[in-house]
């Protein structure tokens, strides 16, 4: 019997020895039965985020640009060497062993490395890309309109071109032409100056809308497409002779900037290239020919509107205007709009109420302004006024305010849309609105004296003053009126003594109303009157008693003047007794109106929904019961085609 070479094992292993071997066993088990691939279970919500997670939404790079650069075995390089590994995949696009698809991976790890040290000359680049795997020349090439990268690269060229002209500061963009480098050469991008120029004035001081956030609105509307959004201020062409158009100072402008570059797959195979830039003001459309298309361009109308107001902060001054310590502005700028008329469209005129201001029309004009009918046949007007004043003044410089810009509005010629004006007016501002639609005949002047009005002793200056005030006759302009929560026979709160006393106090009169009123108070055929000692303010116009308001209430609109009222009532005893808390149904209720609306909100609702529709609702009804002349046909011009984001 032949014995086995080697150690013979032991008959008996010791009870520390078994165990570690059954400790050996059971890891070498354990790791050959771990399946090495799964699924875990985990929210839709959660497989969504990292399936479209992205460098522009989480800073990470998408899934796409993951994939390519591990197939490249780049992953690690590029976190460590990004410009070197640039410059590796460039090399690759020029010796054709880069497909199309890869140009968006381009355009995002471009992106990526310019916002982590790589700056403008990889801010370019990213856009170049970006706008190469877009605008593809055949269309066999073309990106897919199913494919998330399309949406995404023109998301990654907008964005880089803001980043690519921003400011040293980074608070605005210096857009200009020149010859600017690149991480594979030079671009020579040249600069349209003549696109600075909106109507009569020069755009200025850009701000990249993309990067407010928008507080107070309550929708916020963009049109997505190719360039970057901004907003721009504007000042007059010619300072020492500034446009008479009556834009606010401190309105901005939604302006798309562009980058267009031609041949651009075959420019950035090579050193030398070249694009145009130029800019596109909201006015101008919503869409630019790039390679014989129509491309629509990315803007943001909502944004400029939040940032002109947060320039001018209007709120800051309702209780100087109300109580008149801005007096300066009374024979001035009452009239006000975001952009010079535009001939063919009609003028809507907002007035706002009681210590208020044209801010609290921004939801609204923000709604409508997103309706392409509306916006290519409406412009938005705001009028500004003292609302301490005596309710019939402030009545005269609103006519007057209409009556000058409309003869403004027609100095280039005749426009037949400037004469019909819609007119809409919140609480207080509803009054005013009335005085431009009534023949009060001689009832105003009633209230002051029992004398014809000739026949009292007066300066001339006061007669001419007096008369323009207290005779009211329709404007030939305005061929519709809105009224919404309009103290139509006066309102409760003004009828509470504190409230008139306080007022009376504190409400300083306009120089020509106080000159005005002396004389008229002074004069026997007025000290007959029994009550009007004094100028009233326009909180004694509104108390119940006053003779003005019980006037007013009993003078119709004109019966060529359709009318609508939209009237809140917020208390639980029924529409007959209740209220919006200020103004009772029954004061706001007027008969011979077209429309009436009862909407359950409190006072301020201007921005409610239901309210905004209805405004909207009556706009498109006065384009189809009177349409102009020169009215843009519906189909005839590119709507705004903003979304709400």
């Amino acid at each position: 019997m032949r014995r086995s070479r080697g150690v013979p094992l032991p008959a008996r292993l010791t009870s520390s020895v078994q165990a570690s071997v059954a400790v050996l066993l059971c890891g070498i088990l354990s790791i050959g039965c771990t399946a090495p691939f799964g699924v875990r279970p985990a929210s839709p919500e959660e497989v969504h985020r990292s399936l479209t997670a992205n460098v522009l939404s989480t800073g990470d790079l998408s899934n796409f640009s993951r994939i390519m650069l591990h197939r490249r075995n780049l992953t690690d390089p590029f976190e460590d060497h990004p410009a070197d590994v640039l410059r590796r995949l460039h090399a690759e696009l020029r010796a054709g062993t880069m497909s199309d698809e890869d140009l968006f991976s381009l355009a995002e790890l471009s992106f990526r490395y310019a916002a982590h040290g790589g700056g403008r000359p990889h801010y370019l680049a990213a856009a170049l890309y970006g706008y190469a795997y877009v605008f593809a020349e055949d269309a066999k090439n073309a990106p897919s309109p199913f494919d998330p990268r399309l949406r995404l690269a023109m998301d990654l060229y907008n964005r880089s071109l803001t980043q690519a002209f921003k400011s040293p500061e980074g608070e605005q963009l210096e857009i200009a032409g020149g010859v600017y480098a690149l991480p594979f050469g030079e671009i020579d991008i040249t600069f349209d100056e003549s696109t600075r120029i909106w109507e009569h004035r020069h755009l200025t001081r850009f701000t990249a809308a993309a990067e407010l956030e928008v507080v107070g609105f309550q929708n916020r509307y963009r049109q997505p497409g190719i360039g970057a959004p901004l907003a721009a201020a504007t000042e007059p062409l010619d300072p020492a002779d500034p446009a008479h158009d009556y834009v606010g100072p401190n309105v901005r402008v939604p302006v798309t900037l562009l980058l267009r570059v031609p041949d651009p797959r075959r420019q950035i195979l090579g050193d030398q290239l070249t694009g145009e830039l130029r800019l596109y003001a909201v006015t101008e459309g919503q869409t630019a020919e790039i390679d014989g298309r129509s491309v629509p361009l990315e803007q943001e109308p909502t944004a400029s509107l939040a940032l002109g107001l947060t320039t001018a902060q209007p709120w800051r001054q309702d209780l100087k205007m109300f109580l008149g310590r801005m007096l300066p502005i009374e024979m001035g700028a009452n009239f006000g709009g975001r952009e010079p008329h535009r001939r063919g469209r009609i003028p809507v005129v907002f007035v706002h109420g009681t210590a208020s201001n044209f801010s609290v029309w921004a939801n609204m004009v923000n709604d409508l302004s997103s309706d392409p009918v509306i916006a290519r046949n409406f412009d938005f007007w705001f009028f500004r006024y003292d609302s301490g004043q005596p309710i019939l003044y402030s009545g005269m410089l609103l006519r007057h305010a209409i009556v000058d810009a409309a003869a403004a509005f027609q100095t280039d010629g005749p426009d037949p849309c400037v004469q019909r004006m819609v007119v809409i007016g919140h609480s207080q501002g509803g009054l005013l609105v009335k005085l431009t639609a009534i023949h009060s005949g001689d009832r105003f002047w009633r209230n002051a004296s029992d004398a014809p009005f000739e026949d009292v002793k007066l300066s001339e200056e006061s007669r001419t003053f007096l008369a323009d005030v207290m005779f009211v006759e329709p404007l030939p302009e305005v061929r519709r009126v809105i009224f919404i929560a309009t103290p139509q026979r006066g309102s409760y709160l003004a009828g509470w003594g504190f409230v008139r006393s306080l007022s009376q106090r504190l409400i300083r009169l306009p120089a020509t109303v106080a000159k005005g009123g002396i004389e008229l108070f002074s004069a026997d055929e007025v000290q007959r009157k029994v009550g009007l000692k004094r100028m009233p303010t326009s909180i004694d116009n509104m108390w119940p008693g006053h003779p003005f308001i019980k006037a007013i209430s009993n003078i119709p609109v004109a019966p060529e003047i359709p009318a609508h009222s939209i009237i809140g009532v917020v208390d639980d005893g029924g529409v007959e007794e209740g209220g919006d808390g200020v103004v009772k149904y029954a004061s706001a209720h007027i008969d011979g109106v077209e429309s009436e609306l009862v909407v359950p909100y409190p006072h301020s609702m201007q921005s409610q929904p239901e309210v905004v529709a209805e405004v909207q609702r009556i706009l498109r009804h006065h384009l189809e019961v009177g349409p102009c002349a020169d009215m843009v046909d519906d189909d005839a011009a590119p709507g705004t085609g903003a979304e709400p984001r």
